[in-house]
């Protein structure tokens, strides 16, 4: 079993919302690293506002981890991706709902667009078990 340690050094500002500067895994694991997730449903559908495809993408993250053996507690790193600051509040808000008791080393990108104009938010992340 990997050593997962989480850090905000000294020296660093402390971070504004739920996650870690950093992420240390010692040991041998399993690491998965998962593709950045869209708001799409597995049957095509993109819900139209920000928060639900916020929502979507994150069911979507939840799906591969578990599909892997992981869990969101695995989680040691995210990058999102959204098309509008107006965004930010309801992404930070998701994603402490989901890692409330785990702060995983996190990057927030605002882009000019994604690959389909109607995704506005697209979230990667690497798991190790």
């Amino acid at each position: 079993m990997p050593v997962v340690t989480v850090s905000n050094p000294p020296g660093v500002r402390v971070p504004a919302s739920r996650y870690s500067h950093a992420v240390l895994v010692d040991g041998p694991h399993r690491r998965l690293v998962i593709s950045g997730q869209v708001g799409q449903a597995p049957d095509g559908t993109v819900p139209a506002d920000g928060a639900g495809q916020i929502a979507q993408a994150y069911a979507n993250l939840q799906t591969i981890l578990a599909a892997h053996g992981f869990t969101i507690a695995d989680v040691v790193k995210t990058t999102a991706f959204l098309t509008d600051r107006a965004l930010i509040p309801a992404y930070r808000a998701a994603r402490d709902a989901l890692f409330a008791a785990h702060a995983p080393a996190s990057t927030l990108l605002v882009v000019a667009g994604l690959a389909d104009p109607q995704w506005q938010v697209e979230i990667e992340a690497e798991a190790a078990r």
